[in-house]
């Protein structure tokens, strides 16, 4: 136990790096008896893509950390009583939504045409997620499901001298709002010189956003004081945040490209609507997400969704198990960039196999008393200590190595600590061990495919060798042909490609 993270009572010190105050700092609850998070989900439009799984997980490991300190009385007097609500949004209103409706189900009326495409997209999101070891949020609201609450902000911000119409449009005025690009740390000036920036007549400002715009009979719209049509997209969580939290709540989450413009037009909406200092006390914002090395995008051929990863041979040549993805995304920092590659998912296999045969030889040891153990799994204080230091999982991943290893020399309470500490972190054994049994399976398949392969060449049907060569190829398997140096006879071996 190392002094300065633990308080009052021996309960340890949460810890959290603000973006608003670019400053780490202790954690204080609005209300000691209610902790609340809300966190950007995803925009239904299609697939979630790996990027969209970083804070997914990350912001699930916050929560189980929230549950966990609520429920030790850290806020509340040693009570144990505080709650903890997580809502994460569905965006089912967006320009790109509308475009795969109409492409997809021409023949549906649009409105019902959107939302089967939302509803396939988000409950496939959904299972992505589960597969992942994430714990549903609390709430997971759809913004069309809310759009009432929209309107009602919008006329509070028009009625205070913050909004204005203008060709079909409601628009937020920057400039009626002193410190408006806090957040992102930009100002008004610098916006006005961006040559970047869309400077449209109708704007009394270049950086003015859309709170509301008119639809068309192609678009799907709902009626409103200012004529039928749809909200702009940053309109939508201050709206959902406010009906599940509250006017100014404990913290919000996301991605770092949302700081802006899209939490700093949060900011601006929520603020000016409500006449508030902060909407959330805490920003917290994950890094960036790479393909080995690159952006990904889908013109540089490296872009995978989270459904491929788990169900195809896209990426690197093979399946991988929802314990995998998650470990490998926790093993970098949250605030720091991550490159998503294949050398790192072998990498965080390696480190799950490591720590199934590290309890095995518990088990073989004395499994029995681990298990009499584990029927009220408790996160030991060190690893609590860890994540409490702004979720510092490369330290909480050092304790669990270090637990690891001791464990497989036969120490229960390492074996404990080890397997607590797991699945406290989402991350379920079984499942892996489940997932490399069938990977074990595929292997002898493959090794299988090459004998017959071989068998064929031997015969010279060499049409069906080939098949199973170009089979194994769409799968990510490479074979290559040699000779045995002693026999002269053929040999085949193979590789994942790359």
């Amino acid at each position: 136990m190392r002094n300065g993270r633990f308080g009052m009572g021996g309960l340890p010190t949460l810890k959290l790096y603000n973006t608003l105050t670019r400053e780490k700092a202790v954690f204080t609850p609005i209300d000691p008896t209610n902790v609340g998070m809300y966190v950007c989900g995803p925009t239904v439009y299609d697939y979630a893509h790996i990027g969209n799984a970083r804070p997914v997980i990350v912001f699930d490991v916050l929560y189980r950390l929230l549950k966990h300190l609520a429920k030790e009385g850290v806020w509340d007097g040693g009570k144990g009583e505080t709650k903890v609500t997580y809502v994460r949004n569905i965006t089912d209103v967006d320009d790109k939504i509308n475009a795969r409706a109409l492409r997809d189900f021409p023949d549906l009326p649009l409105n019902d045409a959107i939302r089967a495409v939302t509803e396939k997209t988000e409950t496939q999101f959904l299972e992505d997620a589960k597969a992942l070891g994430c714990l549903d949020p609390d709430e997971q609201p759809r913004a069309t499901d809310n759009i009432q609450q929209m309107i009602i902000i919008i006329e509070k911000l028009i009625a205070k001298g913050h909004a204005y119409q203008a060709e079909g449009e409601v628009l937020f005025d920057t400039r009626s709002m002193a410190d408006y690009g806090r957040l992102s740390n930009r100002n008004l000036g610098d916006q006005q010189a961006g040559a970047r920036v869309a400077v449209d007549a109708h704007k009394k400002n270049p950086g003015d956003f859309v709170l509301w715009k008119l639809s068309s009979e192609s678009e799907p719209g709902w009626d409103s004081p200012w004529g039928r049509g749809r909200p702009g997209w940053h309109i939508e969580c201050s709206a959902m945040s406010e009906r599940y939290l509250g006017e100014t709540f404990d913290i919000h989450g996301g991605g770092l490209d949302l700081i802006f413009p899209h939490h700093e037009n949060e900011i601006a909406q929520s603020r000016c609507a409500h006449g508030t200092d902060v909407m959330a006390n805490v920003w917290m914002h994950n890094g960036f997400l790479q393909v080995e090395g690159r952006k990904m995008s889908k013109s540089e051929g490296n872009f995978v969704t989270i459904y491929e990863l788990l169900h195809t041979e896209k990426f690197g040549g093979r399946k991988w198990p929802g314990e995998v993805l998650r470990l490998a995304m926790l093993m970098t920092h949250y605030r720091q960039p991550i490159d998503f590659s294949l050398k790192r998912l072998e990498e965080a296999e390696n480190i799950l196999q490591s720590w199934v045969d590290a309890r095995k030889i518990a088990s073989d040891h004395n499994w029995v008393a681990v298990a009499n153990r584990l029927v009220e799994p408790v996160p030991s204080n060190d690893l609590v200590e860890s994540l409490a230091d702004d979720l510092n999982m490369s330290e909480a991943i050092t304790l669990l190595q270090r637990w690891s290893k001791e464990a497989a020399r036969g120490d229960v309470d390492a074996a404990f600590n080890l397997l607590n500490g797991v699945a406290f972190l989402g991350v379920e054994l079984e499942g892996f061990m489940a997932q490399a049994h069938v990977d074990k399976i595929e292997l002898i398949l493959i090794q299988e495919q090459i004998e017959i392969r071989l068998e064929l060449l031997k015969a010279k049907n060499f049409p069906e060798a080939d098949k199973i060569r170009e089979d194994l190829a769409t799968k990510g398997i490479q074979l290559k042909d040699g000779k045995d140096a002693a026999t002269g006879e053929r040999v085949t071996t193979w590789e994942v490609k790359r």
